[in-house]
C-alpha cells in the first residue's frame, strides 16, 4: 500500500484507503489561504501526513508587531498561558526548553479536557517555527501535532502567523465537528497573541 502523501497548507488531503480497491483522495483549500499568500519557504512546515481517521487544517494570522516581539511570546513552550486562554496552569516536567521537553498542561473548566501532556518537537529561532504534539493527558484530541510559523509581512512592518495542525477524529464525531472544534481554540489563540503582541509593540515603540 504506497504511503499517505503529505499534506500542503494550500490544500488539504482526505485520504481513504482499502486493501481492494484504488485510493481516493479529496481535497479542500485552507481557510485564508487565498487571502494572505504564504512563502513556500514558510509553506514547507505544514505539510501533514494525514490517516484515513484524521483531520487537519491551519490558520493564518496577520499581527501589527515586528516578527521578534510576536516570537517572543510564542517561542515560550514553558508559558503558553501568556496568550492561550484556555490553558490554566503549565508546569515543565521534562527537559529545560529544548527539543523533548515535556510540559503539562492544565486547562480550564468548561472544555472535554482536564491536563494535557505535550513534547516540544521543533524550536528554531533562526526561521521562527515552533512543533509541539500532545502524547498524553485526559482529553480528546489524541495523536494532536500542531507547527507554528512567523514570517514578515509583505510590508515589511509586520508579522504574518500561520497555525497548522493535524489530529485523529474522536469516536462519534466527523473530521468536520472535529476541524470546527479545535479551529475554534487556535484561532482564539491567535487572536488572543494579537493584542498581546500589538500592545507589547507599542510599548516598546513608545520606551524607545
Amino acid at each position: 500500500m504506497p504511503s499517505t502523501p503529505p499534506i500542503s497548507p494550500i490544500q488539504l488531503h482526505r485520504i481513504n484507503t482499502n486493501t481492494t480497491t484504488t485510493t481516493t483522495t479529496f481535497t479542500r483549500p485552507v481557510p485564508l489561504s487565498c487571502a494572505t499568500p504564504v512563502p513556500d519557504t514558510v509553506a514547507r512546515y505544514h505539510a501533514h501526513a494525514v490517516g484515513p481517521n484524521q483531520c487537519c487544517s491551519a490558520a493564518i494570522k496577520a499581527i501589527a508587531a515586528p516578527v521578534s516581539t510576536v516570537w517572543s511570546v510564542v517561542r515560550r513552550f514553558d508559558n503558553p498561558q501568556a496568550y492561550k486562554h484556555f490553558v490554566k496552569s503549565c508546569h515543565v516536567i521534562v527537559g529545560d526548553g529544548d527539543v523533548g521537553t515535556l510540559r503539562e498542561i492544565h486547562v480550564v473548566s468548561g472544555l472535554p479536557a482536564s491536563t494535557s501532556t505535550e513534547r516540544l518537537e521543533i524550536l528554531d529561532d533562526e526561521r521562527h517555527v515552533l512543533s509541539f504534539s500532545i502524547v498524553g493527558g485526559e482529553h480528546r484530541l489524541a495523536n494532536y501535532r500542531s507547527v507554528t510559523t512567523l514570517h514578515a509581512s509583505s510590508s515589511g512592518n509586520g508579522t504574518v502567523v500561520v497555525e497548522s495542525y493535524v489530529v485523529d477524529v474522536p469516536p462519534g464525531n466527523t473530521k468536520d465537528d472535529t476541524c470546527v472544534f479545535v479551529d475554534t481554540i487556535v484561532r482564539c489563540n491567535l487572536r488572543s497573541l494579537t493584542q498581546i503582541a500589538e500592545n507589547l509593540a507599542g510599548r516598546n515603540r513608545s520606551s524607545s
